[in-house]
């Protein structure tokens, strides 16, 4: 009979798939897979990704393609997710660049700075998480050129440490400039924060019948069928049960000679496996795989460190000959079969064990190295104020890397360590801060300022615990001058003991500048520039004055600031914080310099559906609204804002989720759904009346006055624009009054009011706004030739329409060229009306706007354009003229004869003139037999 195969014969890594050496059973599907892989990496970078579940072979597979790719001339570096290193920045990151270390200093000096700063080889301020990924590229690029392709093949994607996960994510999407395969295998279902967006999957299913039944019988010969077919049929093709079952069994069990145990779950009956073979092994092997689990990258050479000599690692020999670990020649590494070995090594130490190994580990490691601060927190039992302190300092690195989660995380382990419960206060609050305003989860916020106050009562009067309080506030029951007032006090108290670096300071007045925006009142502003001016020479962030004069009052003090805004936007690509990102975003939003933000506004949104700053991701996404609404990317509207106001709903972001309901608003009016419009206008008024909220009712005014405009309800839209910002100047502290220039000027020239239109464009140039943005020069220009009553300046409306590049604003550009076809018609010239007419039209229907479709249709209808006749009914008079036919139209829908004057540049008495010439024409009496009259001949229905 022929002898039981041992453990170390069957278990894990390529074995699970293996019937003989060098061969997988059933897997040559995804090999064509992984040789296509690496056909087109040879010139040209590609990744895909491997799913599948649990111990279906994606490890196997990876280690197939690992031989593969070394016999096609690859390089390979491997990287492992280790649930235990989760916590750990860039742990997965420190597996690909340690064997690139000299590579390294070949890069850029800030690049090279950047990965060194990782692996522990150099001091100074960690880089940012996109500015890492941007090294890794460049590095893993210019090594595939100088020395031959690379293969980089992930196992156990979803646990990488995010940072390690953003960075190799980022990675993957722009992989195709350098002859890089990136390979990377994770559990189907399991959430990842390695996006796998612009990246191909591949499900690796369990083997088929044949496929099984072949790998069982060539490495179980012995076994009875009744046996096989039990296995067989309770594997469900999973090979790595079909491997490691048989091995739990007794040569009697396998022949049938006695009974097979009870069954249990398959994950369960697994566990079970790995516990007993490592519960098997010496206490000083399994010590030592505790402290390659918690080391994480299983480097030999520092397992010996921490072990204490070069033979202290013969403790592995029975871990390797049990099959569940092998040293890796090629990499110096210790390698895990399967994950559920290092699971298995952890749940079966004791906690001292565990803090002994945690001690050792950071014991290795260099002062002020983050890795040693996390290993000293852990092995920490009660409060250690000295690790709490270190640990606080690397939240704080980590936050400048863009990893605001992970921060938090930090924050809240040195809340636990805190020696008083005033440090403990204080840390608890500045997590409380962070999560409020900058990762995008209010719904915990409570709760942490209440456990700050329970640990020091007087914790609550602390600028952190101020900032998040005034968030709750916002995004729930309080009001904008209470959020203020708790703001300003807190930065006064703070002010005298402020560094130039102080985070909190620069969240907090950020914030501020949020609450002075939202309140909409210029005394709002009064007190923040009065805090700011408490804190000089000593700014916490140079950009809030770029943002007080871009954003609070850009009508009136944006040009000093501009020239600085264009130099931060201009390297806005290298800038990888997503919060500085975002802010910069913020300045340029009003001054129409958001084009040149959109590219790093993206990457903000991906970060946040990777896991990252959902508060930055939620802006990111509103910002990108509002580009597109400006742009005429009509269609990205809804899709931006619907995701970014699910976020606000999930997370409890009441407030920002008005600049999304506002962009709705504007669609919907500009695309004629006044119901939608109305709808979204009241609940912006209705929620922000209450609360002190006073740029809402702004956002619902502009929303009507929009609709209104959009079915020439002139009066109506004057009267909204009116509240807004009054005649004849336009309102400070307002930005939203540089959106709305155009549509003062055309509700007030078309109600009559044209010395009103024309001072309150005085008022414009007189401020300077022309000279912001070439867009508003353009609108500025145009509407004051509207506002002109004689029509004397033909050369102004020319002018703007020939503004260069002004097709980049199209829906701007259509209702400009509406307003110069209708005064060219109406001033006789009807055939030089008509290519202004048709132009509009032509981008009104592209972008759906139905209401100024029907407008600029009726227009060319008026001027003369070849229509179908309108023919009275028979035996009456001649037919109507265009301008007649539009009359009567715009009669049969209501509107006075005033308002038809309105629309139309004429006078009441003359409408009525018109009106007693369609009605005998028609054969009708009065307006109210218009309609019936005018369906027939393709008139309003």
């Amino acid at each position: 009979m022929t002898s039981i195969p041992q453990a170390h014969d069957v278990l894990g890594g390529a074995a699970e798939l293996t019937a003989a050496p060098g061969r997988l059973v059933g897997r040559s599907g995804e090999l064509a897979l992984v040789d296509a892989l690496f056909t087109q990496a040879a010139t040209r970078g590609t990744a895909l990704m491997l799913t599948g579940a649990p111990g279906v072979g994606k490890s196997a597979l990876l280690d197939a393609a690992a031989r593969r790719g070394r016999e096609r001339g690859f390089r390979v570096l491997r990287v492992a997710g280790s649930q235990f290193d989760q916590s750990v920045s860039f742990a997965g990151l420190n597996q690909v660049l340690q064997p690139l270390t000299g590579e390294i200093l070949s890069l850029h000096p800030r690049q090279a700075q950047a990965l060194r700063a990782i692996l522990g080889l150099a001091e100074g301020k960690p880089a940012e998480l996109l500015a890492v990924a941007n090294a890794v590229h460049v590095l893993l690029s210019r090594v595939s050129t100088r020395s031959g392709p690379l293969a980089l093949i992930i196992d156990d994607a979803a646990w990488l440490d995010r940072p390690s996960a953003v960075v190799l994510g980022t990675v993957a999407r722009y992989i195709s400039t350098g002859s890089v395969a990136l390979l990377a295998a994770s559990r189907t279902r399991d959430e990842s924060h390695l996006p796998a967006a612009g990246t191909a999957v591949h499900e690796v299913q369990p083997l088929d019948d044949r496929s099984a039944a072949e790998l069982v019988a060539e490495r179980f010969p012995a076994m009875a069928p009744r046996v096989r077919r039990r296995l067989l049929a309770e594997a469900r093709g999973n090979p790595l049960a079909l491997l490691e079952l048989p091995v739990t069994l007794n040569s009697a069990e396998q022949t049938d000679r006695r009974p097979l145990p009870a069954v249990l779950p398959l994950t369960e009956r697994l566990r079970m496996i790995f516990s007993e073979r490592v519960g098997g092994l010496p206490d000083a092997t399994r010590q030592l795989l505790l402290l390659a689990v918690l080391e994480g990258s299983g480097d030999l050479h520092a397992l010996r460190r921490i072990a204490h000599g070069p033979g202290a690692l013969t403790a592995l020999s029975p871990a390797e000959r049990a099959g569940l670990v092998h040293v890796d020649i090629h990499s110096g590494r210790l390698v895990f079969r399967h994950p559920l070995t290092r699971s298995a090594v952890m749940e079966l130490s004791t906690s001292a064990e565990r803090r002994w190994a945690h001690r050792a580990l950071a014991g290795e490691l260099p002062e002020g190295s983050e890795r040693r601060a996390r290993h000293l927190a852990d092995a920490a039992v009660g409060p250690d104020e000295q690790v709490a302190v270190l640990l606080h300092d690397v939240a704080y690195r980590t936050l400048r890397r863009g990893d605001a989660v992970g921060a938090i995380t930090d924050l809240l382990r040195a809340s636990e360590l805190s020696g008083t419960g005033a440090a403990r206060s204080r840390r608890l609050a500045e997590a409380a801060c962070l999560g409020a305003n900058v990762t995008g989860d209010l719904r915990n916020v409570r709760a942490l300022l209440d456990h700050a106050a329970a640990a020091d009562p007087l914790g609550s009067e602390s600028l952190a615990a101020a900032a998040a309080a005034a968030s709750q506030l916002l995004n729930g029951e309080g009001d904008a001058d209470t959020a203020r007032r708790l703001l300003v006090g807190a930065i006064g108290h703070h002010a005298p003991h402020h560094r130039a670096d102080d985070t909190m300071l620069r969240e907090a007045l950020h914030l501020l500048v949020m609450v002075c925006f939202f309140s909409g009142r210029p005394e709002a502003w009064h007190s923040f520039d009065t805090v700011l001016a408490g804190l000089r020479p000593h700014t916490p962030d140079p950009l809030l004055p770029v943002l007080r004069g871009t954003f609070g009052d850009p009508a009136h003090a944006s040009l000093p600031v501009l020239p600085r805004l264009d130099e931060l936007i201009a390297g806005l690509h290298r800038e990888t914080d997503p919060t500085r990102i975002i802010r910069t975003a913020i300045c340029a939003a009003y001054v129409d310099r958001l084009p040149g933000c959109r590219g790093p506004l993206r990457r903000v949104v991906e970060d946040g559906r990777g896991g990252g700053a959902i508060t930055s991701a939620i802006e990111a996404s509103f910002l990108l609204a509002n580009d597109a609404y400006a742009t005429g990317q009509w269609d990205e509207i809804t899709e931006l804002t619907e995701e970014a106001l699910g976020w606000c709903g999930t997370y409890n972001y009441r407030l920002q989720a008005g600049t999304g309901r506002l962009l709705q608003g504007l669609l919907a009016a500009a695309r004629g759904d006044d119901t939608t419009a109305r709808g979204i206008a009241d609940r912006l008024a209705s929620w922000g009346n209450p609360r002190g909220l006073g740029l809402l009712r702004v956002y619902s005014s502009h929303i009507r006055a929009l609709s209104a405009l959009g079915r020439a309800d002139f009066g109506t839209a004057h009267e909204h624009l009116s509240a807004v910002s009054p005649a004849g100047r336009p309102a400070s502290h307002n930005p939203h009054v540089l959106w709305l220039i155009w549509d003062f000027a055309e509700a007030a020239t078309r109600t009559g009011r044209h010395g009103e239109a024309a001072a309150h464009l005085a008022a414009v140039r007189d401020a300077g706004i022309p000279s912001v943005s070439p867009r508003l020069a353009m609108i500025t220009d145009a509407a004051t030739a509207m506002a002109d009553p004689r029509f004397v300046d033909r050369d102004l409306f020319e002018g703007a329409i020939a503004t260069p590049d002004a097709e980049r604003w199209p829906f701007d550009l259509a209702r400009i060229r509406l307003a110069y076809g209708e005064r060219l018609r109406r001033a006789n010239t009807g055939l030089a009306a008509r290519p202004h007419l048709n132009a509009a039209l032509a981008t009104f229907e592209r972008l759906g706007a139905a209401p100024w479709s029907a407008r600029a249709a009726a227009e060319l209808r008026a001027s003369g354009l070849p229509t179908d006749p309108v023919t009275p009914a028979e035996g009456h008079g001649a037919p109507l003229t265009p301008q007649e036919r539009q009359i009567a139209q715009l009669a049969a829908t209501g509107l006075t004869n005033k308002q038809i004057g309105a629309q139309l540049f004429l006078s009441p008495r003359t409408v009525a003139a018109h009106l007693r010439g369609v009605f005998p024409k028609l054969n009708v009496t009065s307006r109210a037999g218009l309609r019936d009259a005018l369906t027939g001949l393709g008139g309003p229905r």
